[in-house]
């Protein structure tokens, strides 16, 4: 991506003899500069936010599992207890508050969790989880915790940085401008940087300013997908954006199914999996509960969630976000024990699929280490886009100062069949959008007024041609 490339007159167009039909497009270069420019400028802290702390999140997996070694793993033993009795032990040892969720032990030599909410101390929407070791009901620790992929305090609060500043739902502002902006600074610097001749897009024998615009367009160009990729993942559960794209989903029936948590066992396509729970060993107990679920193929990792209440089932559901995904779920009955409801991930409606592997390839968790270190590669990246975008700036001012804006007026060159479908694609990208839409109408507000004044001291700059 290029942010303010230098003007040559090879890039002007031609005023004499017919222009070949890409002539017509040609006036859009300096436009698309000076957009690129102005939002660059203006999103990159947030961008250089969202990068940093996304940096730090997808290397937080595996500081995790050494800083919380001991409570996640355990020496093997010869035979695991049953679920029941490592909940019994963990109720021993923390009586306060209700279980919400156990997650048995998915490997030989991991713990058990036990979920427990309305713990005093514990943050609203978060567990304190309990570990227990599986073949002796020993507690190993007990940590809190958040988020269905079950991140521990250091995890937790990398995330809830990067998702919000830790500032709340008005933090969450900040991510969805960048993810709003990132993939249209992106698709700005494609245009330029294809659109300047290749002698000016090499970077070996390149000096100064030229060449920190071939690295900052050489990365942009090879990065740029993956800033897609982010920007549309990052988008899917933003504030607004992503509550406009479940409303689409929901309207073409693409929602995320989920089994019936009712006792009697009608199944409903969007009916309730979670909710507060009650007693832990309900009916027929967790143990019972647990081999119904396996006996409909439900393998670990699996996440038991008690009755809600007198009237709700045991609902077991896999919590596996690695591929391949594991998200089957069943309703069983605390009654009878019997399986009165089934949700298979093979059933799910593509977009639910397409949605639940965007997320995960967005937080690492799809292809668990080589997606962290493609995550971590294009944080670097963006960082590094940043850092010489600025640097392109100042070396614009000669490396004395920052260097004079890219010239106003640019629309004015572009054809109207050209400029009013655009205007159009824009407006209506703005309102699904709104935090592009309305910061480009602010900007837009701005820059009128600023060249308004402009023009009433003499010093109009419109239909000055930006290179």
């Amino acid at each position: 991506m290029t942010t303010a490339p230098s003007t040559t007159t090879d890039e002007a167009p031609q005023p004499a003899a017919p222009a070949p039909s890409k002539s017509s497009w040609a006036p859009l270069r300096p436009l698309i500069l000076r957009l690129h420019f102005y939002a660059g400028v203006l999103v990159a802290p947030f961008l250089l936010v969202a990068a940093v702390t996304g940096l730090l999140y997808a290397g937080s997996f595996q500081a995790e599992k050494l800083v919380y070694d001991h409570e996640l793993t355990v020496p093997v033993g010869e035979r695991k207890l049953p679920i029941s009795e490592q909940v019994a032990a963990a109720r021993e040892s923390h009586p306060e508050g209700t279980v919400s969720a156990v997650r048995p032990s998915p490997e030989a030599d991991a713990t058990t969790r036990v979920m427990l909410s309305g713990v005093p101390g514990v943050d609203e929407g978060h567990a304190l989880a309990v570990f227990v070791d599986p073949y002796t009901a020993k507690v190993r620790g007990s940590l809190e915790q958040y988020g269905s992929t079950g991140a521990l305090p250091l995890r937790t609060w990398i995330d809830e940085f990067h998702r919000d500043l830790r500032l709340g739902e008005p933090g969450r502002l900040y991510s969805e401008l960048a993810a709003s902006w990132l993939w249209v600074i992106s698709a700005g610097g494609l245009v330029l940087w294809f659109s300047r001749r290749r002698a000016l897009r090499k970077v070996r024998g390149a000096k100064g300013r030229r060449r920190t615009l071939g690295l900052h367009g050489s990365v942009g160009v090879w990065a740029a997908a993956g800033f897609f990729f982010l920007s549309a993942t990052g988008l899917t559960w933003s504030a607004y954006a992503g509550a406009t794209i479940d409303e689409l989903r929901t309207s073409l029936g693409q929602a995320t199914p989920s089994v019936s948590a009712a006792a009697g066992g009608e199944h409903s396509g969007h009916g309730s999996a979670t909710g507060r729970a009650g007693d832990a060993a309900h009916g027929v107990g967790l143990d019972k509960v647990l081999a119904a679920a396996r006996a409909e193929g439900l393998g670990d990792p699996v996440e038991i969630v008690p009755p809600a209440d007198a009237t709700s089932a045991y609902v077991v559901k896999q919590v596996q976000r690695s591929w391949p995904s594991k998200q089957d779920a069943v309703a069983v009955d605390p009654a009878s024990g019997e399986v009165t409801d089934v949700s298979r991930f093979a059933d799910h409606p593509v977009l639910a699929k397409l949605t639940r592997w965007g997320i995960d390839l967005h937080t690492g968790v799809l292809f668990g280490l080589a997606n962290q270190i493609a995550l971590m590669l294009l944080a670097l990246s963006l960082i590094l886009l940043i850092v010489w975008g600025y640097r392109m700036w100042w070396q614009r001012g000669r490396g004395t100062a920052f260097g004079r804006p890219i010239p106003r007026g640019a629309w004015q060159q572009v054809r109207p069949q050209i400029l009013v479908p655009l205007l159009a694609g824009i407006a209506v990208l703005g309102y699904f959008l709104p935090l592009f839409g309305i910061p480009l109408a602010a900007f837009l507000a701005v820059d009128i007024l600023l060249g308004e004044i402009a023009h009433r001291r003499g010093r109009r700059s419109y239909g000055t041609p930006a290179g």
